[in-house]
């Protein structure tokens, strides 16, 4: 069994254990049919990924990698929100008559700033490349894309909304920081993404790619999910996969969905289908 199913396995049975019920509670979220979508959650959930160890890709079921992370470079490289520049359909639900999804995801994380007198306006990621070569010390290199001045123009709130890069020696390390966290349908979705994207940070900047500490304020699962998690929680895994990263590419916006290979990627097939709440 890979780390990435213990820690999933661990943090399902905390919540499916220890968690708490909204069964009685107001809740904005909707079946397709209208019933509303309750949860049970944990609050305040702390995973850490060590990715000179392994990378964390689950097996308990089969996370499609190459569409996390096209939905990645999409709002990484592309800093787009037009749901018609993205590979796959997994925001076709909140896209607008224009075709996008407002002032979310991408297009904060390609607003320029002035950062510092004198300096030319940069966006928040270019700011990131730029520290990690010149500043790799700094304490203040991270990225927010949750604008309170955008929130009622954006057609869903961001729900990874910050990281933060930390440079210990020649390794880089990451914070994701995550306000909800659907755990049937996200989460390996998220790690497999942030993970990825710390590999690609840390290698344009000259450095390797350490640990991914992934923090979540609500970390729930669906009421409608419970039997499919419960169901994976009875497989046993597999071990993790080798990943690697295209050692010639060393321009962030040069990386592609082919610049990852995948080794020995071994699954269990989902048996379940999967209501999405919206």
């Amino acid at each position: 069994m890979s780390r990435a199913d213990e820690i999933y396995r661990q943090t399902c049975l905390d919540i499916l254990e220890n968690g708490f019920y909204d069964t009685d509670l107001e809740v904005r979220p909707r079946w397709a049919d209208g019933t509303p979508a309750h949860t049970v959650k944990k609050f305040g959930v702390v995973n850490r990924y060590n990715l000179k160890e392994e990378f964390p890709l689950m097996t308990l079921r089969r996370t499609y990698w190459k569409s996390a992370l096209d939905e990645l470079l999409w709002i990484w490289q592309k800093k787009s929100n037009r749901v018609s520049e993205l590979g796959s359909h997994v925001w076709d639900e909140w896209a607008d008559a224009e075709g996008t999804i407002g002032k979310a995801y991408g297009y904060q994380l390609g607003v320029k700033y002035q950062f510092n007198k004198g300096q030319e306006p940069m966006d928040q990621v270019d700011r990131v490349l730029y520290d990690l070569k010149h500043n790799p010390a700094s304490r203040r290199i991270l990225t927010n894309i949750y604008n309170f001045q955008d929130l009622h123009e954006m057609n869903l709130y961001p729900c990874a909304y910050s990281m933060t890069f930390n440079v210990s020696g020649n390794t880089l390390n990451g914070i994701l920081n995550q306000r909800s966290q659907d755990m049937l349908t996200a989460n390996n979705w998220n790690v497999v993404q942030y993970s990825m994207l710390l590999m690609m940070m840390a290698q344009a900047s000259g450095l390797e790619a350490g640990e991914l500490v992934h923090v979540i304020a609500d970390c729930h699962i669906y009421d409608r999910h419970i039997p499919a998690v419960k169901a994976m929680l009875e497989k046993e895994g597999f071990a993790a996969p080798k990943v690697t990263l295209d050692p010639s590419v060393t321009d962030f916006y040069q990386f592609t969905k082919d610049s990852f290979k995948v080794e020995g990627y071994q699954f269990h097939p989902c048996e379940f289908d999967i209501p999405m709440a919206i």
